[in-house]
């Protein structure tokens, strides 16, 4: 099935305060696509917007030819998997029954786990590394092995249209490359909302760029994170340069109003 997204023309309000000004989006099929931008730029409340957390006050949202306003919580949630930057579990659950929880979309009240159910959480963990973890509190857990575990589930869904908030937030570098590496490796439709702007250039198709509510440009990596831009928008000195090892775009960062590097103590300070 094919599941290409379409953002058109999003307007959100919380209130009387206007966040997005007329977001448009396209990500083709099985394209992992990141959007950045400063803190309180937006980016999450967008995301909201996509899987129904927070309705649009104007513009349409296509996920696959549906409105996913317009369709029953449980249908959209098929199609749909979400790792948001806050994520509240009550209760003393497990490792393994959080993760578990990806399957609720695919199944009738009153239906046992199964098998199949067993095995795509056993996988799921262990993609994650959280394989011995199963039996753990979920409470007990670090954060960086909490947003590992809230992955898996995430993964659990075998939804077609994945999105990501801040997905690396709390994670080591190790678990940050393992996991961009595995949802890239899905093929599925992916937006990921990115703060580390090296890893959105690394493992994305495409960037939008998010500024003051508005995206204010959009490209392959190597445009859309333009140095004039990037300072323009965060406010930093910014340099860009190709990775010596895989050949990606990459950039550089200092304060705008720095003049020369850090100065080092003296040696008998």
């Amino acid at each position: 099935m094919i599941m290409r997204v379409t953002i058109q023309d999003v307007e959100i309000a919380i209130g009387d305060t206007r966040i997005v000004h007329g977001a448009s989006i396209e990500l083709p099929d099985g394209a992992f696509v990141g959007v950045i931008g400063p803190n309180g730029c937006g980016k999450t409340t967008l995301m909201r917007a996509i899987y129904r957390s927070l309705r649009p006050a104007a513009g349409t949202i296509d996920i696959g030819g549906q409105d996913p306003w317009a369709v029953p919580a449980r249908e959209a949630a098929q199609r749909t998997a979400v790792v948001a930057q806050e994520s509240v579990v009550g209760f003393e659950f497990t490792v393994a029954e959080v993760a578990a929880m990806g399957r609720i979309p695919h199944k009738r009240s009153f239906d046992r786990e199964s098998a199949s159910d067993r095995r795509i959480v056993a996988d799921a963990l262990c993609e994650v590394g959280m394989a011995e973890m199963g039996d753990r509190a979920f409470s007990s857990l670090s954060g960086g092995e909490r947003q590992r575990v809230l992955i898996a589930r995430a993964l659990v869904q075998e939804s077609k249209v994945l999105i990501l908030d801040e997905p690396t937030n709390h994670l080591d570098v190790r678990y940050q490359l393992d996991v961009l590496h595995r949802v890239r490796g899905l093929g599925i439709t992916t937006l990921a909302a990115l703060h580390d702007l090296n890893l959105a250039a690394a493992w994305c198709d495409h960037i939008y760029v998010m500024h003051e509510g508005r995206l204010v440009a959009s490209g392959p990596p190597e445009e859309a994170l333009d140095a004039e831009l990037i300072s323009a928008v965060f406010g930093v000195r910014a340099l860009a340069f190709r990775h010596p090892i895989t050949g990606r775009h990459q950039m550089l960062f200092d304060r705008a109003d720095a003049r020369t590097g850090p100065r080092r103590a003296a040696a008998h300070e």
